[in-house]
């Protein structure tokens, strides 16, 4: 089972803000003629990086939930202009929608385990239709 990691989308109020920032970033990149890839800086390194690349998501919590998923590429150790140490976090431009699970604030990231993550919801799911709202209510009182 691959090992995953779960991390804040700060600035983000839902999917859509999330999704149309990386469109915008990816566009810019193309112009620029820079690599067009979805690239998340982070300052530690995971050091479970073989588990998470065997299969691995970074799973988005906005607004107090986990609400999506990307999958993991890869991890790059880099050195910023400052001489410090950071990772790279190379992520498939694709959103996978969870279903909504409750997190509380945290820095950084965490590991989550392949069997702690929120199951993938698909287009036919009966969710799928439900407004952000009802989902945020519906998932702080554990029925989701």
């Amino acid at each position: 089972m691959p090992l995953h990691m779960v991390k804040l989308c700060v600035g983000a109020d839902s999917v859509e803000d999330l999704q149309s920032w990386v469109r915008e970033r990816l566009d810019a990149a193309r112009h620029e003629g820079r690599p067009v890839e979805q690239i998340h800086q982070t300052r530690m390194q995971p050091k479970r990086e073989s588990e998470i690349l065997g299969g691995g998501s970074l799973y988005w919590v906005i607004k107090g939930n986990v609400q999506v998923r990307q999958p993991i590429l890869a991890l790059r150790p880099i050195t910023d202009g400052e001489g410090i140490r950071r990772c790279h976090i190379v992520l498939e431009p694709v959103f996978i929608a969870t279903e909504w699970q409750p997190r509380k604030a945290f820095q950084g990231w965490r590991y989550l385990d392949a069997g702690d993550a929120p199951r993938d919801i698909t287009e036919d799911s009966d969710i799928s239709s439900f407004p952000p709202d009802l989902r945020r209510e519906l998932a702080q009182l554990g029925l989701l």
